[in-house]
């Protein structure tokens, strides 16, 4: 049995997003290398797995924080059978200070956010930002649906998220609104404390004139460095790719990378959020047109295939393999 990439993740202690993400990501595996190259295993089993079917690459993903997690003999093994191992962090820069139990053993480690790349010790650190999955998120955008939600956001009540909430509420006043999530509740009307499911969510998106994009500042070991979020998170791809026509609130310029204003429109202000609204809200056609443009551009340059184009490419410029 010969299988040409190892994919870990996982533990007892993942979460349901982590899972997703896992899965996303080895969707885009499975794009370059087809199914049965693309193995998909828990952190615990992966040494026996790759003493037996003896891998090209084996790619660890997710948090490097449980320390049930044990990534010592995963890189050990991947070495002995001729492995190069890779680490992607996908919950920096919240792990930040525990980054040490990776850094000694992979090869190479990518890290999904930008600023925190130049806090790794370790010689060969690249920043790979998360993404979208054509399998996953991806919905033709059907004009036919009648957008009944003016305003939708759904994501935990961080404290970050409440403060620019209470900032912008004035103008959501009159509007039929949606925020969904743990802690939304005490807001009143509108507001709801419950969880969804990623298929729910997609419909919502569908039924959605306007998605709001708050960034969270959920920090487990990041005390240290206080690294601050340089860039956005999954969820930004995966709506665009659901068809959701956003407002991203601008904490820093690191979106501009990412989406043009015709394809994500962006505030910092209120001032900013009321004239967005007014303009949108106004304009059906501009709604459609904007998240059209943003689903176009995340399928060509934001897919879990595109990012696993550039991990390829960087591990042949490192000499970890082979030009074909």
């Amino acid at each position: 049995m010969k299988g040409s990439v190892i994919v870990c993740s996982g533990g007892r202690y993942e979460s349901q997003a982590n899972s997703q993400i896992s899965s996303a990501i080895i969707s885009g595996w499975e794009s370059w290398f087809g199914e049965g190259n693309v193995i998909s295993i828990s952190t615990v089993e992966a040494a026996a797995a790759i003493k037996y079917i003896k891998p090209k690459i084996v790619f660890s993903i997710g948090s490097y924080l449980p320390e049930s997690t044990y990534f010592g003999e995963v890189c050990q093994v991947a070495k002995k059978e001729g492995a190069v191992s890779v680490f992607w962090a996908t919950e920096d820069p919240y792990e930040l200070d525990a980054n040490y139990r990776v850094t000694d053993d992979f090869d190479v480690i990518f890290t999904c956010d930008k600023w925190a790349a130049h806090f790794y010790d370790h010689p060969h650190v690249s920043f790979l930002p998360l993404a979208a999955c054509e399998k996953q998120h991806y919905k033709p955008i059907d004009e036919a649906i009648t957008k009944t939600i003016d305003v939708l956001f759904c994501g935990v009540a961080f404290g970050c998220r409440k403060d620019v909430m209470r900032n912008i509420r004035p103008s959501l006043a009159n509007l039929n609104i949606k925020i969904i999530g743990p802690g939304w509740g005490e807001f009143g009307i509108g507001f709801s404390d419950a969880r969804i499911e990623k298929d729910q969510l997609i419909e919502l998106y569908q039924r959605s004139k306007i998605v709001l994009n708050l960034g969270r500042s959920l920090h487990f070991e990041n005390k240290f460095f206080k690294v601050i979020p340089s860039n956005p998170g999954p969820r930004t791809f995966e709506a665009a790719a659901a068809g959701a026509m956003q407002f991203y609130h601008e904490e820093n310029y690191a979106i501009h990378d990412y989406y043009n204003r015709e394809e994500m429109a962006v505030f910092s202000t209120n001032y900013d959020f009321s004239s967005l609204l007014q303009r949108y809200l106004n304009d059906p056609s501009l709604i459609i047109s904007t998240a059209k443009k943003a689903q176009q551009r995340t399928l060509r340059d934001h897919t879990y295939t595109k990012r696993i184009e550039t991990v390829i490419r960087s591990l042949k410029e490192k000499g970890y393999l082979a030009e074909q």
